[in-house]
């Protein structure tokens, strides 16, 4: 007999006997002022929420939230203050230097302040590489928890998606929380 096989019908003599797996009862939890909850958890994780009244011009806020900004990468026709349309591009490493990155994100979770994203755009690499990343999202696409956010439809229908949740952040190295160290420095959320 191989040292497999002795393993094998070792692991076979002292095998338990199945349990049945006890029941997933529970109430997710829900938010009763979804703009507030959003918000209040958005800022704990280090983001920005921007809430835009009608008649708001988008473009105005992303440059009175980001004054300094030079150069501004988006392929969403809305953002006329887009200076460059990263579709545009023939090699991703061409958004090194953006200073912020305007995409559409499809929901927002309330319980954790994450917005789901899909590419949208030929290059993911504006999710990392801009220094500031503006998310818009429409304020009726915002659902309570995970458990709603993994039934949205289309959820598990796209080549590339991502949950971001506030700026890059790690504090892996001898426990020092450190911002922008993956991604983004800064992230603005603005809900429509």
């Amino acid at each position: 007999m191989s040292s497999k096989e002795d393993i094998l019908a070792r692991l076979k003599k002292h095998a338990i006997d199945p349990v049945e797996r006890p029941g997933m009862e529970f109430t997710p939890i829900t938010y009763a002022d979804p703009l507030a909850q959003f918000e209040k958890i958005l800022k704990a994780v280090g983001a920005n929420f921007v809430l835009l009244e009608e008649g708001q011009d988008v473009n105005e806020v992303i440059r009175s939230v980001y004054p300094n900004a030079k150069s501004i990468a988006s392929n969403l026709p809305e953002i006329t203050c887009a200076t460059v349309n990263p579709d545009n591009l023939d090699d991703p490493r061409e958004l090194n230097g953006t200073d912020v990155g305007v995409i559409r994100g499809e929901f927002g979770v309330l319980e954790n302040g994450m917005v789901w994203i899909n590419q949208h755009t030929r290059y993911k690499a504006i999710f990392f590489i801009s220094e500031a990343l503006v998310i818009l999202l429409d304020r009726n696409r915002l659902v309570n928890n995970m458990h709603e956010a993994y039934k949205q439809p289309g959820f598990d229908d796209f080549g590339y998606g991502c949950f971001i949740a506030g700026p890059s952040k790690t504090a892996d190295i001898e426990q020092a929380l450190v911002i922008g160290a993956h991604g983004a420095r800064a992230v603005t959320v603005i809900l429509s």
